[in-house]
């Protein structure tokens, strides 16, 4: 459908976007499946092609650009090439306002370089075994000893987390103070004490890497606190959002390319002596699922501008996190049965984007807590 949300620019820098995805990802899908994460590579060509941090400033060798719509075009072709794994939503999403808005200059001059390049790859560490949606319950602690902060604890459900090279860890600094003693600390690839655990083994996702990391007696420069120290909690909820919509324009991004291959299936499988897309049932599935995807179009498009232009409410991107990724599972789902027997074979990418959507109900807030944050909106 028609969209008037991108400028030339956006489209050039679609362009770009693409030929990276055909060039350096989708010949790697089955390596890195295979393998349980993305080679380093495709990172620095990333950084090259000017497809990582331009929301930084030029200094430091961004583009300094503020505009999501750059990191809509990022998910949306990532998903209509097939492309799988690389973690460059996470790096251009989430880690840009924690690394612009709370780092100091000596910091910045420090780490943006690097993250730019593609050559330092970044994690947030936030999850741990017992604390998901509930951040106020980590049990991470940091506590001051002379020029240093000692870390101890573990994280898990950590995306980047065996590339990172950069780790930016949520911790109890003042563990009597509940969500006031909170704060953030990043942790360099090579300190003692900091060991990755475990690269789980999920039903999807397969080529991203998530892993488990640990903390003993880990001891990082009192220089590596970002923010402010017990403001920790505070500064993840202003980045919640922007994260969430993220995740919405992924999901309807997998969404359509799902309905893109089940079309064509629809066209090409053949039985009783016509195309499967002929037949009624499967006709008006496929219209349906048109109409929807459609309307989510332009709902999502409207987000995408409100927070551009700073209006996005927290309310409103976590209704649009809800919605979209269940609607886009619903669709996707609906789009698999169309395959029949074939869609539960991983040699069809329907079966992949199958299995690689359904976290999307869960990572970044469940669907349940989006409906709390949406009901409390109510005044309920």
């Amino acid at each position: 459908m028609r969209r008037t949300i991108f400028t030339d620019e956006h489209q050039l820098f679609r362009e770009t976007a693409r030929s990276y995805y055909l060039r350096e990802c989708v010949p790697h899908t089955e390596e890195w499946e295979r393998e349980g994460q993305v080679g380093r590579a495709a990172w620095a060509a990333a950084g090259k092609a000017g497809l990582i941090g331009w929301q930084f400033p030029e200094e430091y060798g961004g583009q300094g650009i503020q505009d999501f719509r750059y990191n809509a075009v990022m998910a949306e072709e990532m998903a209509a090439t097939g492309s799988v794994g690389i973690g460059l939503g996470l790096q251009n999403d989430v880690i840009p306002p924690y690394l612009m808005q709370l780092t100091t200059p000596e910091q910045k001059a420090r780490w943006l370089p690097g993250v730019i390049a593609g050559e330092t790859i970044c994690a947030l560490a936030l999850s741990e075994p017992a604390a998901g949606s509930d951040l106020k319950g980590i049990r991470t602690t940091a506590r001051r000893d002379g020029d240093a902060w000692v870390i101890d604890g573990s994280k898990t459900f950590i995306t980047n987390g065996i590339l990172a090279d950069l780790v930016i860890v949520a911790c109890k600094t003042d563990p009597d103070a509940g969500h006031k003693g909170i704060s953030l600390i990043v942790v360099e690839r090579g300190a003692e004490g900091f060991e990755r655990g475990r690269k789980l083994d999920k039903i999807g996702m397969k080529a991203q890497d998530t892993a488990e990391l640990f903390f003993r007696e880990v001891r990082v420069p009192a220089e590596n606190l970002i923010g402010q120290e017990g403001r920790g909690f505070y500064h993840m909820m202003g980045n919640l959002p922007t994260e969430r919509l993220a995740i919405a324009v992924a999901a309807l991004a997998s969404a359509e390319r799902a309905f893109g291959c089940a079309l064509e299936y629809a066209k090409d499988r053949t039985a009783f002596g016509r195309p499967i897309g002929r037949f009624q049932a499967n006709r008006f599935a496929l219209a349906d699922m048109k109409a929807t995807l459609q309307v989510a179009r332009v709902h999502l498009d409207g987000c995408i501008m409100a927070l551009v232009e700073g209006e996005l409410t927290a309310e409103e991107a976590a209704a649009a996190k809800y919605w979209t990724t269940e609607t886009g599972w619903q669709v996707i789902d609906r789009c698999m049965q169309l395959f029949g027997g074939y869609g539960y074979v991983n040699e069809y990418e329907i079966a992949r984007i199958w299995r690689d959507s359904r976290v999307q109900r869960v990572f970044g807030g469940t669907s349940e807590i989006m409906q709390e944050i949406v009901g409390r909106s109510l005044g309920l």
